[in-house]
């Protein structure tokens, strides 16, 4: 009867290792190459202007509302004053929350939106900047929303700085 399975024959006791060391030299390169890419110092995004410290912030309010999806959004609303020559057309805010300790638990980049007065309902509509510029000696509301905050911040104002400013 003839045997339908033969048995593999016995490897050879020698081994090319030259494809195994290249694929991990290649390994070790591309995590080299992430880590010294991701390791970036520059700008993340946003982008700070001198012009900057003509427009004053106060009056700061922290208020807090549940969405429809049953979850919490923070509003944060500030005045802006305008001290320089040029007019405001747009902005964003850096904003970091700290806990007790004083450590930053959360940054966040979020554009400024203009509250102003409806005529109809009585009630404050948030505009985009460039619809109601902050002109030079002119002081406007302004609100951001934030989505989520971390647990452990610590309830305070966050410190806020005002960067990719538009100004005509």
């Amino acid at each position: 009867m003839e045997q339908a399975y033969e048995p593999a024959p016995a490897p050879g006791k020698e081994r090319n290792w030259i494809p195994l060391i290249v694929g991990l030299v290649a390994v070790i390169l591309a995590v080299g190459a992430i880590l010294l890419f991701s390791r970036h110092k520059g700008p993340s995004g946003a982008e700070s202007n001198p012009y900057a410290q003509q427009l004053q912030l106060s009056a700061i309010k922290l208020s807090a509302a549940e969405n429809y999806m049953g979850g919490s959004v923070t509003y944060l609303d500030f005045n802006i004053t305008n001290t320089g020559d040029r007019a405001l057309l747009g902005a964003a805010v850096n904003a970091q929350f700290k806990n007790a300790l004083g450590q930053v638990v959360q940054k966040e980049t979020v554009p400024l939106h203009v509250l102003v007065e409806n005529q109809l309902a009585g009630y404050p509509d948030l505009v985009d900047m460039s619809r109601a510029p902050i002109l030079p000696a002119q002081t406007r509301t302004v609100r951001i929303t934030i989505e989520h905050i971390s647990s452990d911040w610590d309830q305070t104002a966050p410190t806020m700085e005002l960067v990719n400013l538009k100004l005509k």
